[in-house]
């Protein structure tokens, strides 16, 4: 590919005067024009490049969402130094084993998370701003390195170039529209997927980013300050509309992670003229693959510009523009790992269909399915029909170990518990006896940093909960 500039410091030659990103300063938010952002990229790149980075390098950084964590991504894009954000909630062990894994070989971290980085961090001074001329980057280079939920082992880090965000974007917004008088909220951790695609949507499409305020609930960051666009699990949006429906009388957009939508959600959103979108998405293909608008009927949504999608015996295969480079490869090897078949596919381990509209509707991981009794049990099918209940707002299902069946299902119910009797004539309508759950548990308050609800979290919370009532 031809060299060209980078999005950020493109919206700073075409829409200097623009507002890049919003934060608050404790008092109030205060904004940063494009110009005065890509200024300062500028400044910490020549630092990076000052600090013997060279391009390839990998650089792990650590910090909750912040305007510096935001300029050094754009800066390890114009250095060509690979971006490594960390979850500052790793242990120290964790992330110095991270480091050996990975051949992370150096690490920026903000004063809270200094102490955890197994070598000494690189200081960078955020308060320069440097008028250089931006540089030309190569939108094939390899840029960043995102954690795989890691569900099943050592989470993998999906490796992606600058080529990978600007058609992810792109094609996002050919059904959410995104515009310079747009502002979306970064609620979403930048180590996470979804957090960096919200940060390059609003660059390619030159759209003010909101960075959230921390230890505030949504409803009240939603009074501080006019927002456009929103990236929510279902969890954050039950808590929304059962403190103050009208937080949310200004959104545009509203972007649904975590599965199907229950029929109550979409019942208490309909007064509000909100466009509630759910989608299909997965790190490796730098976030959205499916998107539409949220339905009772269970669907993520049509294939997005930019990606391909086949489905071969229930089984979701993926590649397109927007497909990552490969998997940083484990104990320092080098080069990058990528699983494709012969004709260039990866296997997502989802399982799903298309409808009549030709949406895609999930039906399950690979991983997930249990055996009941010789049965098997897809527990997002059973999911499904617990969530088409009025009362239930969402649930999980899981294998509960029984000393006849070898496992039992049991459900993880979020809403107003109904009685089991009513429950179980409820969804005897759609779901054979042993799918049904034998144990029901309330759902735990855990805090979400993801559009994916983490099953594991949830389950490991609600058992405790169990255990210790």
């Amino acid at each position: 590919m031809t060299p060209t500039l980078s999005p950020l410091h493109l919206c700073a030659q075409q829409t200097p005067n623009a507002t890049a990103i919003y934060v608050w300063n404790g008092q109030q938010y205060i904004c940063l024009t494009y110009l005065e952002l890509s200024q300062k990229v500028c400044a910490i790149a020549s630092q990076i490049k000052q600090q013997d980075l060279k391009e390839g390098d990998r650089l792990a950084c650590i910090d909750n969402n912040s305007v510096e964590l935001i300029v050094l991504y754009w800066a390890c894009i114009d250095t060509g130094v690979l971006f490594c954000p960390l979850s500052g909630r790793f242990p120290q062990q964790q992330i110095a084993e991270l480091a050996v894994s990975y051949r992370l070989s150096h690490f920026w971290a903000s004063a809270d998370f200094c102490a955890k980085c197994p070598d000494t961090c690189i200081v960078l001074d955020f308060s320069t701003d440097a008028s250089s001329q931006a540089p030309t980057v190569n939108l094939d280079t390899p840029c960043n390195a995102i954690l795989t939920s890691g569900s099943s082992g050592q989470p993998k880090a999906a490796v992606h170039c600058l080529a990978n965000h600007i058609a992810s974007a792109q094609g996002s917004s050919q059904l959410i529209e995104l515009t310079q008088d747009d502002n979306w909220l970064l609620s979403l951790p930048l180590f996470h997927i979804g957090g960096l695609a919200i940060v390059n949507r609003c660059a390619v499409a030159g759209a003010a980013l909101t960075i959230a305020m921390t230890g505030v609930d949504m409803v009240e960051q939603l009074s501080e300050i006019k927002l456009t666009h929103l990236s929510l699990v279902s969890t954050q949006l039950v808590r929304i509309l059962r403190q103050d429906a009208n937080a949310l009388q200004n959104i545009k957009a509203l972007l649904l992670g975590g599965g199907a939508i229950s029929s109550t959600l979409l019942e208490q959103l309909k007064p509000l003229n909100i466009n509630a979108y759910t989608s299909y998405g997965m790190t490796e293909m730098s976030s959205q693959i499916t998107t539409g608008l949220a339905t009772t009927k269970g669907s993520s949504g049509k294939l997005l510009p930019n990606r391909q999608l086949k489905i071969v015996d229930h089984a979701i295969y993926v590649k397109g523009d927007t497909l990552f480079l490969g998997y940083l490869t484990f104990d320092g090897q080098s080069g990058l790992r990528r699983e494709l078949d012969k004709d260039g596919w990866f296997a997502t381990k989802d399982l799903g269909y298309w409808d009549q509209q030709d949406g895609l509707v999930i039906t399950g991981r690979v991983d997930n399915m249990f055996i009941c009794g010789g049965e098997n049990i897809q527990p997002e099918e059973v999911e499904a029909a617990l969530k088409r209940h009025p009362m239930i707002s969402d649930a999980i299902v899981f294998p509960m170990k029984d000393s006849e069946f070898g496992l039992l299902p049991a459900a993880i119910v979020q809403g107003t518990m109904p009685d089991e009797a009513e429950l179980e004539s409820f969804i005897s309508q759609t779901l054979a006896r042993f799918k049904r759950p034998r144990y029901y548990l309330p759902w735990p308050e855990v805090e979400t940093i993801s559009l994916k609800v983490s099953r594991k979290q949830i389950i490991q919370a609600a058992l405790h909960h169990k255990e210790s009532s």
